[in-house]
């Protein structure tokens, strides 16, 4: 029974070796503007409105396997070709990734999977900020940051390619 506790204790000791070593130290919000340049106008104007939602995301290294993430949202929304509202959410996340992780999964980690977690807190802020402005409710869709970041990895493939063909 003994040697039967030790062997499960040794096969998960194993198992949490093998695992990818990932942490959340802190999920904060950095920077926050929001600006309705043509207000109270606009509210006059029938609620049509184009949306124009741009992403980013930068990862800077603050020390050895300790990442920042910030996310950038910025939600504009035009009707008749004024701009009603411009927001604008800096989400960021302090994340600890083990160095286990190669190279490219660290992109990996840092380009999509910790964005991933910072978006929906950075999508209530942003709701949040147009109902205090008292425009009609924005609900911003999930977005999916691995097929953003394999989009981005192959455009950077493209581009390295192009720039092998030059130089010979």
């Amino acid at each position: 029974m003994a040697e039967e506790q030790q062997a499960n204790g040794a096969a998960a000791q194993n198992e949490q070796q093998s695992q990818v070593q990932f942490a959340i130290q802190r999920i904060f919000t950095k920077d926050v503007s929001f600006e309705a340049p043509n207000s109270p106008a606009i509210f006059r104007k029938e609620w049509k409105p184009d949306l124009k939602l741009d992403l980013n995301v930068k990862h800077e290294k603050i020390e050895d396997r300790v990442y920042e993430v910030v996310l950038t949202l910025t939600a504009t929304n035009k009707v008749e070709e004024e701009v009603a509202f411009l927001c604008e959410v800096h989400q960021a996340g302090i994340f600890t990734i083990g160095e286990e992780v190669q190279e490219g999964q660290l992109a990996h980690m840092l380009g999509s999977f910790c964005p991933n977690i910072l978006f929906p807190y950075a999508r209530e802020c942003v709701a949040s900020l147009v109902n205090r402005a008292t425009f009609p409710q924005l609900n911003l869709a999930p977005v999916n940051f691995d097929a953003i970041f394999a989009r981005h990895m192959q455009q950077q493939a493209e581009q390295a390619g192009q720039t092998q063909q030059a130089d010979a």
